[in-house]
């Protein structure tokens, strides 16, 4: 019997950690978010799980099988290098828009120097030979 809740509580152990690396997966945007069938990237939520996993590692010490131990490890350590891929990626992409949005009005700024301004044609009057009548 005491084996069966051993066996049991591993599971549930296994479950709980699968549960928080798995959100956390979807907060990067690795993982398709299951609600909306869509991928979303949420840093602040992503952090938050890492924090979950990290703590419970910590609390855990000396408590866990080799396994597990090795199982939360190589989870948290998979989640955070995807986390700073994650970040840096944010602001490669902030940069860009950033780049983006000072080179369309630099363009914007040199089209209107640019452009030249209609000169008015100065008019002539017309000539019309009118025709005698015979």
């Amino acid at each position: 019997m005491a084996e069966e809740q051993l066996k049991k509580e591993d599971q549930l152990f296994i479950h709980l950690v699968n549960t928080f690396v798995q959100s956390a997966w979807i907060s990067l945007g690795k993982v398709k978010n299951p609600v909306s069938d869509s991928l979303e990237r949420n840093m602040e939520q992503a952090t938050y799980y890492i924090d979950l996993l990290d703590m419970l590692q910590t609390k855990m010490k000396g408590n866990l099988s080799e396994w597990e131990e090795q199982y939360i490890i190589h989870s948290l350590s998979e989640l955070k290098l995807n986390y700073i891929d994650e970040q840096k990626k944010g602001v490669e992409e902030n940069t860009a828009k950033d780049l983006n949005t000072e080179s369309e009005e630099s363009k914007k700024a040199e089209v209107k120097k640019e452009k030249p301004k209609p000169k008015k044609k100065p008019k002539s009057p017309k000539k019309t030979k009118k025709k005698k009548k015979d």
